[in-house]
């Protein structure tokens, strides 16, 4: 069921933006209007699940298809796993094991130091000392948004396209989408990308509602990015066909530094048909079970983020504006109302721990392989996020994740710049009043245009 926003958490919100950290922030107020009271919950009735249409054949292999398959734990697992060897090739359920998700997961040995702003340099938990991030003082330079005139031959997109190196520009499409030559002027340079970020989970094979983390298949992130200068006013995000799909295999986001899961780019420069086919259900015939049903995958968070560069490192920071507050659902797979990991992107040419890596690596032009300097890892770079089988760590904080990604930075502070955490906010509340002025909750739906006929409700209870 869909939450509301308590007066507790109102409060404490008033509490932080009184804070002497909030304090040094400029007031918004003056730039684009003070932010209004929050919208209240929606229905408080159960979601109910939702059998969707069958599946559409997708043009390129998920991850499902790639990854090796793995021992399972117990009996019914080890059946799921006979039926998944019966079905076609692209019908094959997303049923994958606890051993796949260990694999999938980075530990650091349990003498090593976790201090948060010392993660970057820790990755040796996975990688030999040589390989760790160190500082190169890039990460904090702004990424190019290509946002040129001309238009490519339309053979060469195409190409592009098809090969996954087609770089993803931001929305302009929406209507929800504005312009702003005083917005770009006033945004950090700090924050690398920003736009609409979208939490989704799957449940196994036959479980059209998972009761817990244990039912669920695999989850998805999906990323919709936005002009360095924009603002959002009402009505749907368009489709201008720039959305990346990310996987994470281990179902659940870290929640301290000794988390470190991978977390893949499944599909990129995608379209609301292609993320359609992908987040829909499917049925399917094994000889020994016969008519097998995969669940659609389910609506659990919606907000803004921000890629952010603290200088040594990089992060993916959010805010969440659907549910209004967070609940146990959100809870169990690590979803806060405001969180952010540390983030560092693989090497393709090196070796990663078995199991932890897809079969196929991204395919980056040299001057991308040249930026890796020889090491295993560096801090994860907007562009990345454009190359199919893109491989990053996501690495949790202990507390205070959203302010240890949004450091407000020297260079920024000279130029007169907001501070990278009051744009966001800015961001979240202007997405707060957009998703009121829709359909709350059902706003996801309306922004990717799927039907909310064929998906489950937003899942906020077990």
């Amino acid at each position: 069921m869909a939450g509301t926003r308590s007066s507790a958490r109102q409060a404490a919100n008033a509490a932080a933006s009184s804070s002497p950290a909030s304090s040094q922030s400029k007031s918004t107020a003056n730039k684009d209007g003070a932010a209004g009271a929050k919208r209240k919950g929606g229905p408080t009735t159960s979601p109910k699940a939702k059998k969707g249409r069958k599946g559409a054949k997708k043009e390129q292999a998920t991850l499902e298809d790639t990854l090796p398959n793995q021992a399972t734990e117990d009996e019914s697992k080890d059946t799921e796993m006979k039926e998944q060897n019966e079905a076609p090739p692209n019908q094959a359920p997303e049923n994958e094991s606890k051993d796949v998700a260990m694999k999938d997961e980075i530990k650091a040995p349990s003498s090593e130091s976790h201090d948060p702003t010392s993660a970057q340099d820790n990755l040796n938990g996975a990688l030999k000392p040589e390989d760790s991030a160190t500082a190169n003082g890039e990460g904090s330079k702004q990424e190019n948004l290509d946002t040129a005139s001309g238009e490519p031959e339309q053979a060469v997109e195409a190409e592009a396209k098809q090969n996954g190196t087609e770089e993803a520009k931001p929305s302009t499409g929406g209507d929800a989408v504005e312009e702003s030559s005083k917005r770009e002027e006033s945004t950090p340079s700090s924050i690398l990308e920003k736009g609409i970020i979208y939490f989704f989970f799957r449940g196994r094979v036959g479980i059209n509602e998972p009761s817990d983390v244990n039912d669920i298949a695999r989850s998805y992130i999906i990323l919709r990015p936005l002009p360095h200068g924009a603002k959002l006013g009402d009505g749907p995000i368009g489709d201008a066909g720039h959305n990346r799909m990310l996987a994470l295999p281990k179902k659940v986001l870290p929640a301290s530094p000794k988390d470190r899961f991978m977390t893949f780019v499944e599909k990129t420069t995608v379209t609301m048909d292609e993320i359609k086919d992908n987040l829909s259900s499917s049925d399917y015939m094994t000889k020994t079970a016969g008519s097998r049903h995969t669940p659609a995958a389910a609506p659990i968070g919606e907000g803004v983020y921000a890629i952010t560069s603290t200088g040594r490192e990089t992060h993916l920071a959010y805010i969440l504006t659907i549910p209004s507050e967070v609940n146990e659902v959100q809870e169990g797979v690590g979803l806060k109302q405001r969180g952010s990991f540390v983030t560092s992107a693989k090497n393709p040419e090196t070796a990663a721990p078995a199991g932890a890596s897809l079969p196929k690596g991204a395919e980056y032009p040299k001057e991308i392989i040249d930026e890796f300097r020889g090491r295993g890892w560096m801090p994860l770079k907007p562009k990345l996020l454009d190359y199919e089988n893109t491989q990053f760590l996501i690495i949790g904080h202990n507390d205070g994740a959203l302010e240890k990604a949004t450091v407000p930075q020297p260079e920024d502070a000279k130029h007169d710049k907001d501070e990278p955490k009051a744009e966001m906010e800015k961001l979240e509340h202007e997405d707060d009043v957009r998703v009121e002025h829709l359909k709350g909750d059902d706003s996801v739906f309306e922004d990717l245009g799927l039907s909310s006929k064929e998906y489950p409700k937003l899942q906020t209870t077990w």
